[in-house]
């Protein structure tokens, strides 16, 4: 018998300062690096498919010119914009994958371990070109392949990673935080 159960509290159930319970549920970190994997094992391979497959040929129409397969290698951020602050990228890059790991260890929320997953992964998916695709150490392009009429061509990581941050948006709208508790301003 666990210590809450003998306590008279239900597995599960912790109680806070004042004595009254709380309720925990499971750290939802298996899902979050589920979820990262994920994204980052479908970029890395679409990325790989499309360097072999389409780099140096013409564009492939998918859906006519409403959406194409087009390989490009980006070294700044959307639509190309500052493609000499590579090193910045990365270090931000960086930055989001630190972060995450922090909130990481309060995270009780499954649809915060998805949004966090999907940024998670999406940063790696892009890191990972830039430290080892051509001219590499940190400098390297990410490989674009998403093209869409009148907007950046985009990669996979970069659809996980706005996947994820318009998530994140949604659960803060809606009072949820990372450790499972919901406020309500």
């Amino acid at each position: 018998m666990t210590e809450a159960e003998q306590a008279g509290r239900p597995a599960g159930v912790t109680t806070t300062a004042d004595g009254k319970s709380a309720p925990r549920g499971r750290r939802r970190i298996a899902a979050l690096l589920l979820v990262a994997a994920f994204a980052y094992l479908v970029d890395l391979g679409s990325k790989l498919a499309v360097v072999a497959r389409l780099e140096h040929h013409d564009p492939i129409q998918v859906v006519g010119t409403w959406l194409q397969l087009e390989v490009i290698r980006n070294r700044g951020a959307a639509f190309g914009i500052g493609e000499a602050m590579t090193i910045v990228f990365t270090v931000i890059a960086t930055a989001v994958i630190v972060a995450i790991a922090r909130i990481a260890r309060k995270l009780y929320s499954l649809p915060w371990a998805i949004a966090l997953g999907l940024l998670l992964g999406g940063a790696f998916g892009n890191l990972t070109d830039r430290l080892f695709r051509s001219p590499g150490g940190f400098e390297g392009g990410v490989v674009d392949f998403i093209a869409v009429p009148h907007f950046a061509v985009f990669n996979l990581a970069d659809s996980a990673i706005v996947c994820g941050g318009f998530l994140i948006v949604i659960l803060s709208f809606r009072g949820l935080d990372p450790d499972g508790t919901v406020h309500q301003d």
